[in-house]
């Protein structure tokens, strides 16, 4: 299948269990000349994050939807669904609701960890501090040199190239900048190539 979480050309090949070890060999035989990769589940979570893609239960949970995750345009605006009436009440369409973002850490070889609180407001503010949203995904992108993270963030897509302050569990603050959720190859040139 010409499929990818990875944001990379690339094909998933399904097999019978029995089959497998052969078929591998084969297809990295055939591919040597290409210099086909294999890749493990983390490089995919690194992949797949640095294109922006979610993984559902992680990057969002039962509150979000797919307004709040930059998905709208896939929301049928002419047939009727399940969950349509729930993207018309009050609540879904407050502007202040949580939006998934991407984060740049102002030092970018550190890693926020993910459930990071984050909050607009400067260490030393007395508690209690009113939190933004949380940090849902976080790697180091080897081929940017620099960490990543998207996170959920009230008035998110408001808020970029502003800064957040992401509280840390030794009590220091750091902070990082707004960004697109797209970190690498927008145009999506290397899925399409």
């Amino acid at each position: 299948m010409r499929i990818s979480f990875s944001g990379e050309m690339s094909f998933e090949v399904n097999v019978p269990s029995n089959s497998g070890a052969h078929v591998w060999n084969a297809l990295m035989q055939a591919g040597a000349e290409f210099d086909i990769t294999p890749y493990g589940t983390e490089a995919m979570h690194v992949l797949r994050a640095e294109k922006g893609y979610i993984i559902v239960g992680q990057d969002t949970d039962g509150s979000i939807t797919p307004y709040d995750l930059g998905m709208g345009g896939m929301v049928s605006k002419t047939k009727d669904f399940i969950g349509r009436r729930s993207l018309t009440r009050s609540d879904t369409a407050r502007t202040d609701r949580k939006q998934l973002v991407g984060l740049l850490t102002d030092d970018p070889q550190l890693v926020l960890p993910e459930g990071t609180q984050l909050t607009d407001k400067p260490a030393g503010t007395p508690t209690p501090v009113p939190m933004l949203g949380h940090v849902t995904s976080s790697y180091y992108s080897p081929i940017l040199k620099r960490s990543i993270a998207m996170a959920v963030v009230r008035s998110g897509t408001q808020r970029m190239g502003q800064k957040v302050n992401a509280a840390l569990v030794d009590g220091r603050y750091v902070a990082a900048t707004v960004t697109s959720t797209v970190f690498y190859d927008p145009e999506g040139k290397r899925l399409h190539a």
